[in-house]
């Protein structure tokens, strides 16, 4: 990932997450050109409990216009039979991290955490796992009338076309379709 210079004239568009965000980065910019400047922070933006300790690095000091932001799957991410922050700790620290962007100002998208395989991934992951912390973060979200982009429904049917194969990265060409739908949820907004 590279630093963007902005467009004065553009909107400002920050992307929060893990790396699945990372790969879909290029492709929103890619879509985007000439209409949003599109940054996201220079690494992977990992579990929720990172989130709360560097949003505020990662918000840094410029105006955002719209922030489409997610966290899960190290969340859920098992290390020794157990998550890496259990999913009541998800759901405070996501409520945590809402209340701090929602004091920007900016326009809030949530993104729903893509699928696992049902297949051996390393670290651990349970698709039964990514469910349940989809539906706290959907609790949150409704709650604070943040609009869901939901890219566990998007892959889902087409895991075998998008995914790596016991892998819970994308191909170039998964990441394309995440990054269009992504961009689509930011143009609603910014329209």
């Amino acid at each position: 990932m590279v630093a963007v210079t902005d467009v004065p004239s553009l909107p400002r568009v920050l992307l929060i997450g893990d790396s699945i965000s990372m790969g879909y980065t290029l492709p929103v910019r890619t879509r985007l050109q000439g209409l949003a400047n599109v940054h996201r922070p220079l690494e992977n933006c990992g579990e929720t409990a990172r989130g709360v300790k560097s949003l505020d690095a990662w918000l840094g000091m410029g105006h955002w216009d719209v922030i489409h932001f997610n966290f899960g799957l190290h969340d859920l991410r098992l290390d020794d039979g157990k998550h890496q922050v259990p999913l009541p700790d998800y759901e405070t620290n996501l409520r945590t991290i809402v209340q701090r962007l929602q004091k920007t100002g900016a326009r809030l998208i949530w993104a729903t955490t893509t699928p696992v395989p049902d297949a051996e991934v390393k670290p651990p992951r349970r698709s039964a796992d990514v469910i349940a912390y989809n539906a706290a973060a959907a609790r949150v979200m409704t709650e604070s009338g943040i609009p869901i982009d939901d890219l566990y429904e998007l892959a889902q049917p087409r895991l075998g076309e998008l995914q790596l194969p016991a892998n819970v990265h994308y191909t170039l060409p998964g990441y394309n379709v995440l990054g269009h739908q992504v961009a689509e949820s930011v143009v609603r907004v910014l329209d």
